[in-house]
């Protein structure tokens, strides 16, 4: 209980203290990655150690916030211990030690160290990833990785990738860590250099596609939106549209229509909307097999329901059958996840700046589909576009100072 008390207090000091204690850190990174050895010998008491560990969280971000270039002198100090505890599979102390790395691997600018380089074979070891409370932190760790090492894994590690794919799928199979999954996937859409996945893209789709006839959740297929719209974005709605059809004659037809329409309305979080949105514009307005064939019948269904994502409420409705606490076939003893509070991760915009306002987007976009096809789009609204989806739209077009043609 004392030892407990000690770790809480040093905490709230560091997180009161902030940028006065900075000239100090040296010597108490010492003193808590010493006290820190010690007790990954004997981790007996978890309050203690999730102290310790905030502890040298909050240390992290206070010193790298006033100079990022001292991440290096923290990772001089920390990778030992590490690596003591990795080998050891001390397994109290493994998520807590994936979560500090992914934290001092987000704060890199320039390239991956080797460092993290050589620790990357390790982490796609199926062993790490049987144990439930590794994956989050995990997960989050190999996103690190893409975002600041995608090229590096691309160009020295290129054979990993079928292991990273091989993560995917084991996560994507699981009802309650196919999020991670997704997450996970769609870094790596985001970052890796496009030659380095081409290959395996297809076979990525089919597995989503198996997942989603054995087992169709609300939670999936939120995700699995979010996915394919980030795809979308990233290589484009022709692409997105060949990749399913080359899968099954007249699939992107059936996505839509059996998914994105009917369901678009349940994806929540402003990130994954904006995503959706972008993605669903780009569906309407850039991809030519929207226009000119059997699949024109769900271009004003489509809009209408884009229309409606901005502006109607979130459907958080979920079928009775799915509530359900799901447990996972893992026998034994399984330690839990513990989120460190100063390891927390800012939430990322895939997006970003490139579009503020995804309805000026989607009317700035009608626009330059209307001029390329004169009549067409202004023809499709009037016969089955609602009144008051109509109504919505003038005001992007009128708000992005555009017209009809």
């Amino acid at each position: 209980m004392v030892a407990h008390l000690q770790a809480e207090t040093i905490m709230r000091s560091f997180s009161l203290l902030q940028e006065a204690i900075v000239s100090y850190i040296p010597t108490l990174i010492g003193q808590l990655t010493h006290k820190l050895l010690l007790v990954s010998k004997n981790p007996s008491k978890p309050h203690f150690n999730h102290y310790l560990f905030e502890s040298l969280c909050l240390s992290i971000r206070i010193t790298c916030k006033a100079n990022t270039t001292t991440v290096g002198s923290f990772e001089e100090a920390l990778f030992p211990v590490f690596t003591e505890i990795l080998q050891n599979d001390v397994q109290e102390f493994v998520p807590y030690v994936f979560q500090v790395m992914s934290l001092l691997l987000e704060i890199h600018t320039s390239s991956i160290p080797n460092s993290y380089m050589a620790l990357f074979p390790h982490l796609l070891q199926p062993v790490l990833w049987e144990r439930t409370g590794n994956i989050p932190p995990l997960v989050r760790l190999l996103q690190a990785y893409l975002e600041k090492g995608a090229a590096t894994i691309a160009s020295s590690a290129a054979d990993k990738i079928p292991g990273l794919l091989g993560v995917f799928q084991k996560l994507i199979a699981s009802k309650a860590n196919d999020h991670q999954g997704f997450y996970l996937m769609n870094s790596i859409i985001e970052h890796m250099p496009t030659e380095s996945i081409v290959q395996y893209r297809k076979q990525i789709f089919i597995l989503l596609f198996q997942r989603l006839q054995s087992s169709k959740t609300t939670k999936f297929i939120k995700s699995f939106m979010v996915f394919i719209n980030l795809y979308g974005v990233k290589y484009g709605a022709i692409a997105l549209q060949e990749i399913f059809d080359s899968i099954q004659p007249k699939m992107f037809g059936m996505v839509l229509e059996k998914i994105v329409i009917p369901e678009v309305q349940k994806v929540s979080g402003p990130v994954e909307k904006k995503i959706c949105a972008v993605g669903i514009t780009k569906i309407l307005t850039e991809c030519p097999a929207m226009i000119d064939t059997e699949y024109t019948k769900l271009w004003t269904p489509l809009l209408q329901a884009l229309i409606g994502l901005f502006e109607l409420p979130e459907d958080d409705s979920i079928p009775d059958d799915e509530h359900f606490i799901d447990i996972e076939d893992t026998p034994g003893y399984q330690t839990a996840f513990s989120q460190l509070a100063f390891a927390g991760k800012k939430e990322h915009d895939p997006i970003g700046e490139v579009v503020s306002n995804p309805k000026i987007l989607l009317a700035q976009s009608l626009h330059k589909l209307s001029t390329a096809c004169p009549g067409r789009v202004p023809s499709m609204l009037s016969t089955s576009l609602n009144a008051e989806a109509l109504q919505y739209l003038q005001g992007y077009l009128q708000a992005a100072s555009v017209q009809l043609v």
